[in-house]
């Protein structure tokens, strides 16, 4: 393999590529990425076995072939590289080690054979549509924060994304919750997701993608099966295994009959919240909302440092309630929320809150109370 190719675009693969690789590895070969030169292009792929990341690059090929070099090493030389140079990749004759030339520069590195290399992208997809990435992005932007850390509840470590119909109408919608909040985000669903399984995409599977969907023009091809998910986004192709697990019945968790509605601006209800969680300790986050005619009266009480009030007007005419919430997935909520105004729908200082944006259903947050 020889082959040349301009450093910023080969910086720009590698940072796609190199983040899925582990830093500490077992298996020696899943710490490289694999490079394979042939017809005018570099080819890359990672993988950590759960996930894989695939990407080509135009590159001026003299000899086509393909080995696999340490991800981060070849990262972080590449990153240092001056702007605007050209880099060439060559094997060595023994064919044990890479040399890497730029400049000035020169460097070895050993490498392992790419037929050693794991796929994990066989298999066959029963679903395959199309939808812009900023509609991908917002999915799971909206969602992302909920995701569950607790890893004995593995079947909520995921966005679990489905087709299903409300009001009439198909949409696909996303929805992440890890027992004290609940988040749901949908959008109109697109020509060919009727009928596709319901899967649960893996917190790092998340990540990744929510990186690729950056690009505001772009259209995302995504492919579904019973265990896998694959995304083309231009030259990138991700796949990931999904969660093996069954998400619950997340509808018997929002609640139906809240009846008290309360109304007040989102970002000074939210400058409030965060200025009186100042005193709070990192074990006892809660507020407590104090909601009443015109307003609402945050408190919070810490015996350790001290107390902290502060009143905030709110649009409320129904019979006084007294809840606690923990103020961080407050503040998360309120960060989702993209209109000025906030809808909070109540029943009880004891059942689960309703929040959403005002005139805006795609969105709908489900957060637990606090005893306080």
């Amino acid at each position: 393999m020889r082959v040349t190719i301009e450093r910023s675009n080969l910086l720009k693969s590698l940072s796609h590529v190199h983040r899925v690789v582990e830093r500490r590895n077992t298996i020696p070969i899943l710490s490289n990425v694999m490079l394979a030169a042939e017809g005018g292009e570099l080819h890359l792929k990672a993988t950590d076995l759960d996930l894989e990341i695939f990407e080509k690059v135009p590159a001026m090929v003299e000899q086509a072939g393909s080995t696999t070099v340490p991800a981060h090493m070849l990262h972080d030389i590449v990153r240092k590289l001056p702007e605007g140079s050209e880099v060439m990749l060559s094997i060595a004759e023994d064919g044990n080690s890479v040399k890497i030339a730029a400049g000035r520069s020169r460097f070895t590195l050993q490498c392992l054979p790419a037929s050693d290399f794991p796929d994990i992208t066989a298999g066959d997809f029963s679903h395959l549509f199309r939808l812009p990435a900023t509609g991908l992005k917002a999915l799971i932007e909206h969602t992302q924060f909920a995701i569950s850390t607790e890893e004995t509840r593995y079947y909520l470590n995921g966005i679990y994304f489905h087709a299903v119909e409300d009001e009439g109408r198909l949409v696909l919608r996303a929805v992440a919750t890890d027992g004290h909040r609940l988040a749901r985000a949908q959008a109109e669903a697109p020509a060919g997701s009727e009928g596709m399984p319901g899967i649960i995409v893996p917190r790092k599977a998340v990540g990744e993608i929510q990186k690729l969907v950056e690009d505001p023009d772009a259209t995302v091809t995504v492919e579904v099966s019973d265990t896998k998910i694959r995304l083309s986004v231009n030259e990138v192709v991700l796949t990931s295994k999904l969660i093996d697990g069954t998400f619950p019945d997340y509808t018997r968790v929002i609640p139906t009959g809240n009846d008290k509605e309360m109304r007040m601006e989102r970002a000074s209800f939210a400058a409030a919240v965060d200025r009186v969680s100042t005193i709070s300790s990192e074990r006892g986050r809660a507020v407590k909302l104090a909601i009443g005619d015109g307003q609402v009266v945050l408190t919070v009480n810490n015996p350790e440092s001290g107390s902290a009030t502060e009143e905030v007007a709110a649009g409320y005419d129904a019979e006084p309630i007294e809840i606690g919430f923990n103020s961080r997935y407050l503040l998360d909520i309120a960060g989702q929320l993209s209109g000025n105004e906030a809808v909070f729908l109540l029943a009880d200082s004891g059942s689960p809150t309703l929040i959403r944006d005002a005139g805006d259903e795609a969105m709908l947050y489900v957060l637990m109370p606090m005893r306080v």
